[in-house]
C-alpha cells in the first residue's frame, strides 16, 4: 500500500470545444464530429493511492452533483484500465470536482482520463497514450483527447485525435449559468450542421490571429442548445459585451459557454463585472494551457 507522500495527484482541465462541427450520423448513433479543443487552467483534481479494494470519494464545491456508485465514470475508467492489464481493481480514489456537471466542457470525461493517467502510474504500468486512448473510446467520446490535455485536432467519433502546435495560448472566462444540458436532448434538437472536412489551422502567432480562424467556425450545437436551455443566450451576450472580449461561443453541448480576450487583465475584469451581476453564476477567467 502506499503512503501519502507516495500517492499520485493528476490535474483534470477543462476542455474546451473552440468550435465543434457535427457531420452525419453512424449506425451506432453517434455523429460524425470535427473540433478544435483545447484545454484550460482551471479544472478537477484528482488522487489516488494504494488499498485493498476500489473505492471513490467526492469532494469540493460539486461534489454534491455526483454519486461514488459503480457506474460513476472514473470508477468505469478505473474498472477498465485494470481489465485491460489485467491486474486487480485496488485503489483508492478522492475526486475534488471544481468543474460544473454536465456543463459541455469535459468534466467527468476529463475525469475519466485523469484517472487512466494516474492508475497507469500508481500501478506502473507502461501504456503509451494511444494505448489509454483507446481504453477511453470504451469510456466516451471526449476521454480520447483528454488523455493528452494538449491542443488537438479531434475527428470521428471523437477517437481521432491528432495533437497540434502552433495554437496560441489565449485569455479566457468560462460561464455556466448553472442548468445541467443533456447531450442527448441537444442532439434531438439539432436542425442544421456544417458537416466534416475543414482543413486544419497553420500556426497562428497570437489571440487574434486564432479568432479570425474561429470566425469562420461554427458550434454547431449551440442553437439547440440555446432552444433546451435558453440561458445560454444570456451567458453568451453578458460575454460579448465585455471590455475586451474578441470571441464569445458556447463548448460542447453546452450550457458552459467561453469568451477569448486580449489580455488576462481584460478576462479577469470581465469575470468581477459578470459574477457582480450573476451570483448563482459559475464563473472563471483562466487562459488555455
Amino acid at each position: 500500500m502506499t503512503t501519502e507522500a507516495d500517492a499520485v495527484r493528476i490535474f483534470a482541465p477543462a476542455k474546451i470545444n473552440l468550435f465543434l462541427h457535427v457531420g452525419g450520423k453512424h449506425a451506432d448513433g453517434y455523429h460524425e464530429l470535427e473540433s478544435l479543443v483545447v484545454f484550460a487552467r482551471v479544472g478537477d483534481e484528482l488522487m489516488f493511492d494504494g488499498a485493498a479494494e476500489l473505492s471513490l470519494t467526492i469532494d469540493g464545491p460539486f461534489a454534491d452533483a455526483l454519486t461514488p456508485d459503480p457506474d460513476n465514470l472514473v470508477l468505469k475508467a478505473a474498472r477498465a484500465l485494470a481489465d485491460y492489464a489485467g491486474i486487480r481493481k485496488d485503489a483508492r480514489i478522492r475526486l475534488t470536482k471544481n468543474l460544473p456537471v454536465a456543463s459541455g466542457i469535459g468534466g467527468g470525461s476529463a475525469d475519466a482520463a485523469a484517472t487512466l493517467r494516474g492508475l497507469a502510474r500508481l500501478w506502473n504500468l507502461n501504456l503509451t497514450q494511444e494505448q489509454l486512448r483507446k481504453i477511453g473510446e470504451t469510456l466516451g467520446s471526449d476521454v480520447p483527447v483528454c488523455i493528452g490535455c494538449t491542443p488537438a485536432w479531434m475527428e470521428g467519433r471523437g477517437e481521432k485525435v491528432t495533437e497540434l502546435s502552433g495554437t496560441p495560448e489565449v485569455s479566457m472566462v468560462l460561464v455556466n449559468p448553472g442548468v445541467a444540458v443533456p447531450t442527448g436532448k441537444v442532439f434531438a434538437a439539432l436542425n442544421e450542421r456544417r458537416g466534416v472536412g475543414l482543413p486544419r489551422p497553420g500556426a497562428m502567432k497570437d489571440a487574434h490571429d486564432l479568432v479570425a480562424y474561429l470566425e469562420t467556425t461554427a458550434n454547431d450545437l449551440e442553437a439547440p442548445a440555446r432552444r433546451v436551455a435558453p440561458v445560454i443566450g444570456e451567458v453568451l451576450n453578458a460575454l460579448a459585451a465585455q471590455p475586451g472580449a474578441l470571441l464569445a461561443r458556447m463548448s460542447g453541448s453546452g450550457a458552459t459557454s467561453f469568451a477569448i480576450f486580449e489580455s488576462d487583465a481584460a478576462a479577469r475584469n470581465a469575470a468581477t463585472a459578470i459574477r457582480t451581476q450573476q451570483r448563482n453564476w459559475w464563473v472563471a477567467a483562466t487562459a488555455t494551457a
